[in-house]
């Protein structure tokens, strides 16, 4: 007997908005713990397919595990030499932009003179202070170590969860005696999330080397740490591809001039579109079924829960949510809701066709 039926409907919708709000709770005071796993799981997932295509070669577990490691643990500290050398250099090369900070405060300034801003002169200066970017920068990479650690916890999740992947199947079934028709949902979730980290990666790398490029050509300071950022950056959806062209862009304009820098921002511009707009889109095809309103508001609560980690994977995990959300009638309607727009197509065509079935003769 369900207990929840012999409440009134207002009762039950407190009930259940009493349970989702202690989750909520328990998962941002978890959260600490929570954000290592949830990156090492998408991480397995994403490296599943690697381990089985080495199992089917003949290449034995412990092998793919340690080519698997080896690989993930490689490329991390490649990333993490070329952001460290980046920001040191960078911290280094500050007092040079000194000056050209002064000339831009005071151009700003004289602009915003007519705006009724007391001082504006000063007030752009302390805006414009490249002190405060030289303390920042030691913060950042006071911090490394610390992502380093947190790096290593997750690479050995990730091969705990590795070994795992051939028994967790039967332990979940035996465990949540999983029906067929929620084994294909697990299985559907997986794929998709798979196909999705897969392809973002892709096109992440596509954009980040096309942001070499760009900043290569035009003689801008520190092109890899620009590029690096615009690879991590576009896994963000919604504000990633805004918020990795503002560094540069700001760079471009103290070293260069004002025109180099619209130039360097057009460049972005047209790399976001025919990457974001265009060709991964061709790619991904439907993509995971969300709504664009839902993938916003996504991004705010997985980070507003997460921090950074839940900015990354907004997309994947409210992608296990719909597909669990749509698991029960109950739930259904909110995947309804966050899944893509239904086209109405088919009802235009049928309002629009002739009523004939009086006239048959």
């Amino acid at each position: 007997m369900n207990v929840l039926a012999t409440f009134s409907a207002p009762a039950r919708g407190l009930i259940i908005a009493g349970a989702v709000a202690l989750v909520v709770t328990l998962m941002k005071t978890a959260a600490p713990l929570l954000t290592p796993l949830l990156l090492a799981i998408f991480i397995a997932i994403v490296a599943t397919p690697a381990l089985a295509w080495m199992r089917r070669k003949g290449v034995p577990k412990w092998g793919a595990l340690f080519v698997i490691a080896f690989v993930l643990l490689d490329v991390g500290s490649l990333l993490a030499l070329m952001t460290t050398g980046s920001l040191e250099g960078f911290k280094d090369s500050l007092p040079g932009y000194q000056e050209r900070f002064a000339a831009l405060a005071e151009h700003f300034g004289g602009m915003m003179a007519g705006t009724g801003v007391d001082n504006p002169a000063a007030a752009a200066t302390d805006l414009m202070d490249p002190a405060k970017l030289k303390a920042l920068v030691p913060r950042m990479l006071s911090s490394a170590g610390s992502v380093f650690a947190t790096g290593l916890l997750v690479l050995l999740t990730v091969i705990f969860i590795l070994l795992e992947v051939p028994t967790m199947m039967p332990k979940l079934k035996a465990a949540f005696h999983i029906t067929p028709d929620g084994e294909a949902r697990l299985q559907r979730m997986l794929d998709n999330i798979n196909r999705y980290m897969q392809i973002k990666a892709l096109t992440s790398l596509a954009t980040a080397v096309c942001v070499w490029l760009l900043l290569w050509f035009f003689g801008i300071d520190f092109a890899i740490l620009w590029a690096v950022l615009a690879f991590f950056l576009n896994f963000l959806p919604v504000v990633g591809n805004i918020v990795m062209m503002i560094p540069p862009v700001l760079l471009a304009l103290v070293q260069v001039d004002l025109s180099t820098a619209l130039m360097v921002a057009a460049g972005y511009l047209v790399i976001n579109t025919a990457i974001g707009n265009v060709i991964e889109p061709r790619i991904m095809g439907k993509g995971l079924g969300i709504s664009t309103l839902a993938v916003f508001i996504a991004l705010l609560v997985w980070g507003w829960l997460f921090g950074t980690v839940g900015m990354f994977l907004a997309v994947p995990l409210t992608t296990a949510l719909i597909i669990a959300l749509d698991a029960s009638p109950h739930t259904r309607p909110l995947a309804i809701l966050m899944g893509p727009a239904i086209s109405e197509e088919p009802a235009e065509a049928l309002a629009a066709e002739p009523d004939t079935a009086g006239t048959d003769n």
